[in-house]
């Protein structure tokens, strides 16, 4: 109900005032003119009085105050878990039987004024159209979304109707939720005699050639003190078999370990027999999604003679499982590869030149190179062959210098705090000369001699994209190793420095002018397949309007093509209700007039959480309802459910505001004014005076 009333700034005998200056107006404007009759000079006289006396009374600016009420209903949501494990023990006669009495109850509310709403988890808002296939039961988020859309709203109840299992998520009975959560709970509470596999635990990579171990849990019901075969497969052929005598706890683990020997992404399956009596076999078998690649990095260490730090230099290489690390000294033979990613001269050139030439082999095929000098180095020849320094000194000559770091180097993610240990490590030997650079070069340690700081590089890269290479001009790294684990009891600053240092030389860089990949190696079968694809001229610039052809393969041998357009110089292209497995691609694109290809894997799979168990769990129910004062039915009582909403009902909202305007704001008193000058104008024209 909306009510309005005038306010005065002053004295409501103002009004007479104004009342009065508009008949005075008018007498003197009408009372010589004998041009009208009496009675038309009366009604223009009138017509001009009023018009003079709301002008008039504007001036004393009178406010308008309104006062609006309005009403909110309250608000009951029905939260209805829609996932699969709903439709395991009832057909789909009981579900349209529970469902049609829902939607009484529905509009009985909606009969005694209450708002009544639905939410799922993929946001059906009719009750009739929901279908239970949602993969996973995440009940904690469902009802988080109600109360945050809620918010500031005159939430009444909620009526949540779930059979209580719960598999993704904050469990709901840990949620804060500040009105009563009304629990319906449907399903059996039985424990049926089942096998599933419970879980599987593996690394998602694995190098080609290396064994890898994949975990299974055996999650029995029923079957205690039983022998069951449990199975590995890999693309559909066991590779191994274990028996399990099931214990009388309800978990077994069984352990595989797996040779890679196949490159690309692999599907394992555990599976375990089905025994009789089992209630269902849908559960007996979970996937591992392992992809195998021969992608380790490798790095060779040439040096001229044994030192302490190709010991430390290896094992800071080794940390990272990514990186395949071999050492060459002088006179123990030839490299194992014909390429490397990365090669750390350590000391080489060196004045023996025992293997000098084999850097030299490797420089040619424009190999990274991380040299590290010291007391052996032959400068002259470092001078020659690296694209970082130019050192004028002789061979020999060393100087101890301790590091310090460079405070606006930036290209790494450096932690400069833990960084300033530096300055407390042993000093380093380094080759005592001039110091200058080739080219741009980046440099990330200072010389420093005693407490005076130099310009001099102790560690400096060159960061061009033709070429990598990197000096660090000192021996002694395993000393720094050893003084940070008397300081820390721990190896990794130095350790993560140096780590960076050899992952940017290594790195290789993408010279492709067609690329296309996948947001995800994995994805599950309910969501799309989002390609991104990319196209670039010969100065790697992007380009638009260029079109793809994209053809997937399943493992089955199966077809899907699609066409698409790079636009805006990248494009995202998506692709749905592809059927779970294993799937290869391969695009092709005409790239200024060049054809271009390129292709790669990726995987779909299903969440299999909603057959792990059938077993109802009305005690999770019963405990959202008793933490929020609620109360649990189950579905066969949802006449209670109805009284009980009834009965309950939160009295309706009344929401007021207030609002003041200055009648002079009111658009129809200016439109008033208007009408009534344009008749009184109208008048005398028309009766011809002027």
């Amino acid at each position: 109900m909306d009510k309005s009333t005038l306010i005065f700034p002053y004295s409501a005998w103002w009004i007479l005032a104004c009342l009065l200056v508009g008949g005075v107006y008018a007498f003197v404007l009408y009372w010589r003119d004998t041009y009208f009759d009496k009675k038309i000079r009366y009604a223009l006289a009138a017509l001009r009085a009023f018009v003079v006396s709301i002008v008039a009374f504007l001036l004393l600016a009178p406010v308008l105050r309104s006062i609006r009420n309005n009403t909110e209903r309250p608000s009951v949501v029905f939260a209805l878990d829609n996932s699969q494990s709903m439709t395991l023990t009832q057909d789909s006669t009981q579900r349209k039987q529970w469902i049609t009495e829902l939607e009484k109850i529905k509009n009985k509310l909606e009969n005694e004024d209450i708002e009544v709403n639905l939410q799922t988890f993929d946001n059906e808002e009719d009750l009739k159209k929901v279908r239970f296939k949602n993969q996973s039961s995440d009940l904690g988020k469902l009802l988080s979304t109600i109360t945050n859309n809620y918010e500031n709203r005159h939430l009444d109840k909620i009526v949540l109707v779930s059979d209580g299992i719960h598999n993704q998520g904050v469990a709901p009975e840990f949620l804060n939720i500040s009105v009563p959560v009304y629990t319906v709970g449907l399903g059996d509470t039985t424990i049926r005699k089942d096998l599933a596999v419970q879980a599987v635990f593996f690394n998602k990579l694995a190098y080609l050639g290396n064994k890898f171990p994949i975990v299974a849990e055996i999650k029995n019901n029923g079957f205690e003190e039983r022998t069951v075969n449990v199975s590995l497969l890999q693309n559909g052929s066991t590779i191994a078999s274990q028996t399990v005598r099931l214990r009388k706890e309800d978990i077994s683990e069984v352990d595989f370990l797996v040779q890679a020997n196949q490159k690309g992404i692999q599907r394992y399956t555990v599976a375990v027999e089905v025994l009789d009596g089992e209630w269902t076999a849908q559960n007996n078998a979970r996937d591992a999604i392992v992809e195998v690649i021969d992608g380790k990095e490798k790095i060779l260490l040439l040096a001229a003679a044994p030192h302490p730090d190709i010991k430390a230099f290896k094992t800071i290489i080794e940390k990272n499982e990514n990186y395949s690390f071999e050492t060459l000294i002088a006179g123990a033979g030839q490299p194992k590869e014909e390429r490397y990613d990365l090669i750390i001269a350590y000391q080489v050139p060196d004045m023996s030149g025992a293997v000098n030439g084999i850097l030299e082999n490797f420089i040619k095929k424009d190999v990274p190179v991380f040299y590290i000098l010291g007391e052996s180095s032959d400068l002259n020849k470092f001078t020659q062959l690296n694209s970082v320094l130019n050192l004028k000194g002789r061979s020999g000559d060393i100087d101890e210098v301790f590091a310090s770091l460079n405070g606006t180097f930036s290209k790494f993610n450096l932690d400069t705090e833990k960084l300033r240990l530096l300055a407390k490590m042993p000093p380093l030997l380094v080759p005592y000369g001039d110091y200058g650079f080739k080219t741009s070069v980046e440099t990330v340690l200072y010389q420093n001699i005693g407490r005076l700081q130099t310009k001099k590089p102790l560690l400096s890269l060159l960061m061009g994209k033709a070429s990598k290479s990197a000096v660090l001009a000192g021996e002694g790294l395993w000393q720094w190793r050893l003084e940070e684990f008397d300081l820390t009891d721990r190896n990794d600053i130095v350790d993560e420095l140096f780590l960076k240092v050899i992952q940017f030389l290594s790195s290789k860089e993408d010279k492709r002018k067609f690329r296309i990949y996948t947001t995800n190696n994995e994805y599950l079968d309910f969501e799309r397949v989002v390609f991104e694809a990319e196209a670039y001229n010969e100065l790697y610039e992007k380009l638009s309007n260029v079109k793809v052809s994209l053809s997937l393969q399943d493992e089955k041998g199966k077809n899907y093509n699609y066409n698409f357009t790079i636009t805006g110089g990248t494009t995202k292209f998506e692709v749905s209700n592809l059927p779970k497995g294993i799937y290869k691609y391969t695009a092709t694109a005409d790239i200024l007039g060049k054809n271009e290809k390129a292709s790669g894997e990726f995987i779909i799979k299903d969440l299999q959480l909603e057959t792990l168990t059938s077993t109802a769990d009305f005690g999770l129910l019963r405990k959202v309802s008793q933490n929020t004062k609620g109360k649990f039915f189950k579905i066969n009582e949802l006449a209670q459910l109805e009284k009980e909403l009834l009965n309950t009902k939160k009295p309706n909202i009344i929401h007021s505001s207030e609002e003041l305007l200055e009648i002079i704001h009111v658009k129809w008193i200016f439109f008033l004014i208007v009408f009534l000058v344009s008749v009184e104008w109208f008048l005398r024209k028309f009766l011809g005076s002027y």
